[in-house]
């Protein structure tokens, strides 16, 4: 346990679960669409769907997806802010099956028309886990770089990838692996200690078969 792990993060309160790990969530949503974006649906489970007003968790959320970190002040007007940058918001209470109290389900549209879909969790403490991603599951916690590959399904795509990361000294941390199906789309989650930059992302974007490499930076 840490001193983090005690006190929470720097933030704007009222909760470090329903605002500070809401905003961290929103900002790993943006940061996977790779673009601005225009529409935000977003789907609420458990504690989160039954208090968000209360505790600010639908602003959290929406500064996020807008890029402020959790200490920013600008969270508590982030749902006007959305308006004036013509970004569309809409919150919707759910029940997810297995889901942790605190999920949220994201769904970002960005003005070239690419989308992402994401499901994660505030765990306590502002921590977060994110779960799913356009319906595949993954294991990112924000707080180490992630490298999240979208492949095809082929032999040998892991040892090409892990290939490039050796090559770039870069030590892998944590990884995971999902699939929608054998010879269809799938997905690495990698975390990496240290920091390795978009170059990584790019290096392993040029390989055959692989749909897209994002650098999911540390997210505060």
């Amino acid at each position: 346990m840490n001193v983090f792990d005690i006190l929470g993060p720097v933030m704007i309160g009222p909760s470090s679960s329903h605002t500070a790990g809401a905003a961290r969530l929103g900002r790993i949503a943006r940061e996977l669409l790779g673009c601005e974006p225009v529409k935000a649906e977003i789907r609420l489970h458990g504690s989160f769907a039954r208090t968000y007003r209360g505790h600010g968790t639908d602003r959290a959320l929406a500064a996020g997806i807008q890029g402020m970190d959790t200490d920013d002040p600008g969270l508590r007007d982030a749902l006007e802010t959305a308006k004036k940058r013509g970004l569309d918001i809409t919150f919707k209470t759910v029940e997810l099956d297995d889901a942790h109290p605190n999920t949220a389900w994201i769904i970002l549209t960005g003005g070239d028309g690419r989308q992402v879909s994401m499901i994660g969790s505030s765990i306590g403490g502002g921590n977060i886990l994110v779960t799913k991603l356009n319906g595949m599951d993954v294991y990112v916690t924000g707080e180490k770089e992630t490298l999240i590959v979208r492949h095809k399904d082929v032999p040998g795509i892991i040892a090409q990838v892990t290939e490039v990361a050796a090559l770039a000294e870069a030590n892998i941390c944590n990884f995971r692996l999902s699939r929608q199906e054998k010879g269809g789309e799938a997905v690495m989650t990698i975390e990496l200690d240290g920091i390795y930059g978009e170059e990584l992302g790019l290096a392993i974007g040029h390989l055959p078969n692989i749909y897209s490499s994002i650098v999911l930076k540390p997210v505060s």
